[in-house]
């Protein structure tokens, strides 16, 4: 199973993302730890990913999936947030 992580714009205010969050979720485990910012590991390419959340954002948002090395390396996180990283990264 491979780590992707997803970075996102979204550009209107007080628009209701909620549905875009739920459908990352329901993609794999998950690891929300920052404002825009979510790793999931997931069985599937990049696009398949991509196409799953494309209905949930807005025309004018921006979104990014992006497979990951593996190496990585972070500060201030919680231990939670630290804990999913290295068991899943």
């Amino acid at each position: 199973m491979a780590t992707y992580i997803i970075g996102y714009d979204l550009k209107k205010p007080g628009q209701d993302y909620s549905s875009l969050f739920e459908a990352i979720k329901k993609l794999g485990n998950w690891w929300h730890c920052l404002d825009s910012t979510w790793i999931i590991k997931h069985d599937g390419p990049a696009t398949s990913i991509r196409d799953a959340l494309t209905p949930h954002i807005d025309s004018n948002d921006r979104l990014l999936v992006t497979k990951l090395s593996g190496e990585a390396a972070w500060a201030g996180f919680s231990d939670d947030c630290s804990k999913w990283l290295k068991n899943n990264l």
